[in-house]
Order: C-alpha cells, then structure tokens, then sequence
C-alpha cells in the first residue's frame, strides 16, 4: 500500500472549499481544552532564565521522563521522548528492521495509513493482514501471515480505524509471535485513555524484549500541535539493548531534541492533571459514540461499535465510501467523513468518521435525512 499523497488533507480541503456548512468528521484534532497544567506550566515558562531557552537533553526533559516511566513501571532510561508519536514509531520501526532478519511489516487491514507509508519510506514490505468481522485483528492471522520475512509487526490499541482493544491475554499472544519469528511487536497505544472496554493492556505488560510501545500526549491532552510523544524500548542490558542506544542516536541525529517548553509543560499537567479530566473526555467521547450510532442504526449502516478511540467505521447500503461518494456526502448532506479505501482494501467501501467535534448531533442529524 503506497501513501504518497496526503489524503486526509484531500478530502480536508474539499469540505473547506464547500459552498454550504460541513461537519467535519475527517481530522482526529480533539476540540476540548488541554489541562489546565499546560497553560500554567507555559506561563512559568516564559518566565524561565536564558538557560532554559538551550537544548534540552537529547532523550528528553529527566523530570518528564521520570514521570512516563513511573506511570508505565519501568526505569526511566528506557524512555526516548520524541517528535509526537509518529516519530516514536518511526524509530521503533526501523530499529525493527535494523536489529531483526527479514524486510517485511505486518499491519492489519484495515491500517492508520502513516504506518503503511512509513513501511514504504523504510523500503520494507508492508503485509496487510485482514481484522475480522468485529474489527479486530486476531493472533491466529498473525501467526499464519508471519514468516522468516517479518521483521516487524504493528498493533495499535486502542486501533484507529476500528475501535478495536485489545486485553492482556492477546497483546501476550502478539508478543508471543514476535519473539517466535525473530520479530519486534511494536505496540502503538496513543488512545489508551479512551478505552471504553475496560480490557485495554500494554504491550510493556507482557514483559517481552521483542516489544517496543509507542504513546504521546497530542490526543489525551488535546495538544496535537505540541508534538511530544515518547517510546519505550527493551532495556539496554537485554538481548535486544541495542534498540534503544540505536534511537537515541537515531533521534539526536535528526532532531537533535524535543521542545523544550512543550516536555515543560506537558510534564506540570502530568503532575496536576486529576484522573477526573481524562474520565470527563472519555465519558464525552463515549456519548458522542452513542449519538452517531444511533443515527447509523437509523439509516440502517453496518457498524461496529467502537471500544476504544475516538472512530466510527460504516458502510451504508447502496453507497459505497469511495472518494466520490465522500465528496457527494459533503456537497449534498454537509458531513466530511473519511474513505475507507485509504486505510486498505478490507475498509474499502466503508466511511470512517472522527467523533473530535462538538457538532456530532448536527452530523447526525445529516446524516439522517441525506440516506432517508
């Protein structure tokens, strides 16, 4: 699968150049605010001494990485704080591919296509391997797509397409694979806190020095603009060290560091931010799944309910989700959803809609009277 256009920001300014008002339901942008600890962290900031205003260490602010490592338990120097997450998985990606035989990555299909381009960037093989009729991809269909080839697989969980979780017992079973086929399992978990299943389980919970998990702040806290996300890698004294002193390298070559005032002030908000802010954002998001569902029950839409994330996949009857047909959807009825042929071939012909507005009632409504 190749993804060398930028699609998302296709179909992002057609609704902008629309004629009429459009929900826009393309874009994973949280519209709520980002913790008050932000602000404040930002504003004590600008107040900081020349010092300060230097380079920041190369794998990130102490303070910031002390406080990832202990939420996740695990030692601080196995913390990489990065350019958002997606420079997080470009280097557990290619560590994979460096450290272990074979040139080929397994994702699932449907796939967040960055992973699928950032495969063809690193001029590995991207295998698609197919979810299964809930959405979730199953370790049965890992194991028989997995050969002496694989070199790395990618889950993502909470998954963006499909809503999917996955628990402890099947995040074993991945990590279980991978270190059967000489493999990395790198597990990208920027959702975790929208995890309305309950069942959500860290790749770090297995224990397994085939597995790198990948997170971030943009989504959780609301501040895609910020770009910090962090990757945890296998400690450096393992079978599988040179992971991490690769990234390292890797990442003070091409960025030297990561912001400096940002690791600031997200680290003030991880030290004052109550449980209580990341319980209202998912209870939000969980009733924003409830109001566009029933809307897609309405029009009768086949649909799985998401578990976890903030994505709704569907296929309405005798309207395919092509890109015409999504640009018909925005002329005609004034909502921008995403095709499903751009994150593969098992979601081609499917709509995938990001519930991060507060307009999902309006989009509902639309959605209604446009498949009456």
């Amino acid at each position: 699968m190749d993804y060398e256009e930028p699609q998302f920001f296709r179909v992002m300014q057609y609704a902008r150049r629309a004629d009429r008002d459009v929900v826009d339901m393309v874009s994973g942008n949280p519209d709520w605010d980002p913790p008050e600890g932000i602000r404040d962290g930002l504003r004590d900031y600008a107040e900081a001494d020349a010092a300060q205003f230097q380079y920041a260490p190369s794998e990130g602010l102490r303070r910031l990485r002390e406080r990832i490592a202990a939420r996740r338990d695990i030692a601080v120097d196995r913390v990489v704080v990065t350019n958002g997450t997606g420079e997080a998985n470009h280097l557990a990606m290619l560590g994979g591919l460096d450290h272990f035989p074979g040139e080929e990555v397994l994702l699932t299909d449907p796939v967040y296509p960055y992973y699928a381009g950032r495969a063809n960037f690193l001029g590995a093989t991207p295998t698609l391997v197919p979810v299964d009729d809930s959405g979730h991809l199953r370790p049965a269909a890992v194991r028989e797509a997995a050969s002496e080839e694989t070199a790395v697989i990618v889950v993502n969980t909470p998954n963006n397409p499909t809503g999917a979780v996955y628990g402890a017992d099947t995040m074993a079973e991945f990590a279980a694979i991978a270190e059967e086929y000489d493999a990395l399992l790198v597990s990208d978990e920027v959702y975790d806190h929208f995890d309305y299943a309950g069942r959500f389980s860290s790749g770090l919970a297995t224990g397994s020095p085939n597995v790198v998990a990948t997170n971030g702040f943009s989504k959780s806290m609301a501040i895609t603009g910020f770009r910090v996300g962090y990757a945890v890698f296998p400690p450096a004294n393992g079978p599988t060290g040179e992971l991490l002193e690769r990234a390292k390298t890797r990442h003070m070559l091409t960025n030297i560091t990561t912001s400096r005032p940002a690791q600031y002030a997200i680290e003030r908000a991880l030290a004052t931010t109550p449980p209580d802010y990341y319980a209202r954002c998912r209870d939000r998001l969980a009733a924003r799944v409830e109001t566009l569902c029933g809307a897609l029950d309405d029009v009768g839409a086949d649909y799985n309910r998401p578990e976890g994330g903030f994505y709704v996949m569907a296929r309405f009857p005798s309207f395919p989700g092509s890109f015409e047909n999504v640009y018909e959807l925005i002329d005609e009825g004034g909502v921008a959803g995403m095709p499903g042929e751009a994150f593969g071939s098992a979601s081609a012909g499917a709509i995938r809609f990001a519930l991060v507005t507060p307009r999902v009632e309006t989009a509902a409504e639309r959605l209604r009277r446009f498949f009456a």
